[in-house]
Formats: C-alpha cells, sequence, structure tokens
C-alpha cells in the first residue's frame, strides 16, 4: 500500500479554558515522533504517510488531551488513500495552483 495524506482535528473539551495551544503542542510531539511527513495548519494537522502508521499516530494522539486533563475528546479525520499513483500533499497543491494560473 503507497502513502495516503490525512487531516486530523483534534479538540479538547472540559479543560477549563478557552486556549487549547497547549493540548495542540502535545497532540503534534506525538504526531512528529512518528514516520510521517506533518504539516500543522491553524484548524488541523496534516499527514503523510503509510495508512496504518498515520491511524497509530492519531490513535495515540487522541489520548493526549486525555492524560493532560481534558474531560471529553473529540478527534475527526480524512483520508485521502489514492490508489492508481503516489501522491503528495505538495502535488496536490500544486496542481490546484496551476489551474488558478489558467
Amino acid at each position: 500500500m503507497g502513502k495516503v495524506i490525512a487531516e486530523v482535528v483534534i479538540v479538547p473539551h472540559g479543560t477549563g479554558s478557552t486556549s487549547l495551544s497547549p493540548y495542540v503542542a502535545e497532540v503534534e510531539k506525538i504526531l512528529r515522533s512518528y514516520d510521517l511527513k506533518v504539516m500543522l495548519t491553524p484548524m488541523g494537522t496534516i499527514l503523510e504517510g503509510e495508512l496504518d502508521t498515520i491511524l497509530e499516530a492519531v490513535r495515540a494522539a487522541h489520548e493526549a488531551p486525555f492524560k493532560a486533563g481534558a474531560l471529553r475528546v473529540g478527534t475527526t479525520i480524512r483520508i485521502d488513500d489514492r490508489r492508481d499513483r503516489n501522491v503528495s500533499m505538495e502535488q496536490k497543491v500544486k496542481s490546484v495552483e496551476e489551474k488558478l494560473k489558467g
């Protein structure tokens, strides 16, 4: 199986604060500890790598807010699994940008 691209959003609830950056930082540390390409965005994280590794990383990252005291965690995952050819985050963006020029 080839590489996939996934977007993950992990949102802690019941933290007692509107600031989530300490939780996001812990999640990012976990995601970056895996053999994945990781791109932090303002609203989530994009991952590129083997599907099994992504799912393992997301499972571990989902637990991080609980370990930091969150009472509830909502996790959303979107997976782009293209099997006819290899793709990358950069290729997907480049393809759209080229069409914007046209």
